[in-house]
């Protein structure tokens, strides 16, 4: 069996989402009428991707239940079960690497409570990626109100910076690379949090991280406001 493509991250509690979260999980609340997760997925299936790996802890069986009566049979979806294993969320960096051995060498990575409707998941971007040698290429943002310091800067020629004057938002989607996570145990057997800055920052230091601007619609849904202003009318 080959590996997944495309990993997308939902074991998060969604503590500033509460009550709204309290029996629901974050990826599952509703933007137009249709659940944020799932407007990853269907752009995964449309751009060719047939297997994608969900990350799951609180409420994870609501996510499985949610996919088990979509019809839609152009996606496999596997699970690493984070809260059932090591009983909660093991942070970004630990959830991918307890991941691996169920993704390709190279794979999409995007956040499971982000909206972005009009990302292209593209295969060709990933082939490129994948010839780069670069351990990760990730989409960078214009800095919401929320995070007016932006994350990493870049460089003209497409390299991300740990440290700019002008920085932007990092967007929670990427392309990334195995040996990015090679710090961790493989396959994070016990369950070792950690997030994913630090190993992002000291690739960029190292010159083996790529950015570009992702200028579509994009909104990281970190409160219940900020879910309202995108289904109000």
């Amino acid at each position: 069996m080959t590996g997944a493509e495309a990993m997308i991250l939902a074991a998060g509690r969604g503590e500033r989402m509460r009550p709204l979260t309290d029996q629901c999980p974050k990826p599952l609340l509703r933007v137009r009428g249709k659940p944020l997760i799932q407007y990853h997925t269907e752009a995964l299936a449309r751009a060719g991707f047939r297997d994608v790996v969900v990350n799951t802890a609180w409420l994870g069986h609501r996510i499985e239940s949610h996919f088990e009566a979509v019809d839609d049979a152009q996606l496999r979806i596997r699970y690493s079960h984070e809260g059932r294993d090591f009983g909660g969320a093991l942070e970004t960096a630990g959830g991918i690497a307890r991941a691996l051995p169920l993704l390709d060498d190279v794979f999409w990575l995007v956040g499971g409570d982000v909206h972005a409707p009009d990302f292209e998941f593209s295969r060709a971007a990933l082939e490129r990626f994948g010839a780069s040698g670069m351990l990760a290429h990730i989409f960078l943002v214009p800095n919401p109100q929320h995070n007016p310091k932006g994350d990493f800067g870049l460089r003209s020629d497409g390299i991300a910076l740990s440290q700019a004057e002008q920085r932007f938002t990092y967007s929670t989607i990427g392309l990334y690379r195995k040996p990015l996570f090679a710090g961790l145990p493989a396959g994070n057997p016990h369950g070792v949090k950690a997030p994913l800055a630090p190993l992002l920052r000291a690739a960029m230091d190292n010159a083996q991280v790529t950015a570009e601007i992702y200028t579509g619609r994009w909104a990281d849904v970190g409160t219940p406001e900020r879910l309202a202003q995108l289904n109000a009318p």
